[in-house]
């Protein structure tokens, strides 16, 4: 049955072209409650992954590694010395284990976006990142209030070295940018990104089907070069995946050194 390329069902008459965020808020599974949908087991399987891996990377460690120790350590050691270090000096080193455990989770949830079969991150559904964002808020706060005391941090936070009569002004922008801003931004930078990037395959690759099945001919031809886009921004999408990643790690390892810090 011929479709009209705009606005039809495609493939088998479950998807729609252009596709919208409904796909975005899946039904929930098994007849629950709203709350065990794919996005929750993708989450589980993730964590399930991550931890089998390093269970059996480091059961039997060698000093001339498997492949599998040699990768866990790649991580582990890219998140020691290429952030904890650069970030936090030696007293880094201890958020190493965080910060190696973070950038694989997110790496690793990232990529459910381009997995074939799957196509969608679980960081596409803002409530993940949300909850990633406040585990970092959570810890950095803790961290500066647990060294320097709530009264010093609060100062160290929010009072500049300024003349005293603007901080008047300084002292509630300081508040809005260091308890508000930074959660917010560090959860929207990752779901905004991994949201567009899955609805701009979405759309090249679904308008492929939808041409392909157009009534005038030469709509066809197009659908080729639409799949063919999807494969090119697949690769980017992947350089997307692994910067995001990088990036909420480095911003973390950033606000966790601004509460250490003596000064503001």
């Amino acid at each position: 049955m011929r479709v009209n390329a705009l606005s039809a069902p495609v493939m088998a008459g479950d998807v729609h072209f252009p596709p919208s965020v409904k796909e975005f808020f899946t039904p929930a599974l098994f007849g629950l409650d709203g709350w065990l949908t794919k996005f929750t087991i993708f989450v589980w399987v993730a964590v399930a992954l991550l931890i089998i891996f390093f269970l059996v990377a480091y059961r039997d460690p060698k000093l001339v590694p498997s492949r599998a120790q040699w990768m866990a350590e790649a991580v582990y050691g890219f998140a020691r010395d290429s952030i904890a270090r650069p970030m936090l000096g030696h007293e880094g080193v201890r958020f190493a284990p965080y910060f190696a455990a973070l950038l694989s989770f997110i790496l690793l949830t990232n990529l459910y976006g381009i997995i074939p079969g799957i196509q969608i991150s679980t960081n596409t559904h803002i409530a993940y990142p949300i909850v990633l964002a406040a585990i970092s808020y959570v810890m950095f706060n803790y961290i500066g209030i647990r060294k320097h005391g709530f009264v010093k941090y609060m100062k160290n936070s929010l009072v500049p070295s300024a003349p005293w009569y603007i901080l008047p002004l300084l002292i509630p922008i300081e508040f809005f940018s260091t308890f508000i801003v930074r959660p917010i931004t560090l959860a929207l930078r990752l779901f905004a990104n991994m949201f567009a990037g899955h609805m701009i395959l979405a759309v090249f690759t679904l308008g492929g089907f939808a041409l392909l099945n157009a009534q005038t001919w030469y709509f066809k031809p197009i659908s080729v070069l639409s799949w063919g886009m999807a494969v090119a921004l697949t690769f980017l999408e992947a350089l997307v995946i692994l910067l995001q990643a990088y990036v909420f790690v480095v911003l973390t390892s950033s606000y966790i050194s601004g509460a250490l810090a003596e000064e503001h």
